[in-house]
């Protein structure tokens, strides 16, 4: 699980079939996984919107985590974060 903060937003009219109706965000993770420019394109199936911090599931937990388990999904938005103790100044 990855916390970030949402960025941005991706448009594509054209897609595999199984993600039309997926709304994508760029996600900027708060803690940096070896890369400082690092950047993840994660699906929202929970209504979050730009500079919000929030949960990213990767791998086979993206697809479960939207319940899309047979799309291409490498990472989702599962969580807005409310209220993190630790976190980064966001």
């Amino acid at each position: 699980m990855i916390v970030g903060k949402v960025v941005g937003t991706i448009v594509s009219t054209r897609k595999n079939e199984k993600l039309v109706g997926s709304k994508f965000m760029i996600v900027e993770p708060l803690e940096k996984l070896g890369d400082p420019n690092l950047k993840i394109v994660a699906t929202d199936n929970v209504g979050a919107g730009i500079g919000e911090v929030v949960l990213v599931a990767t791998g086979s937990a993206a697809r479960i985590g939207c319940d899309m388990k047979d799309a291409p999904i490498d990472a989702a938005i599962v969580g807005i974060v409310d209220n993190g103790i630790g976190l980064p100044e966001l």
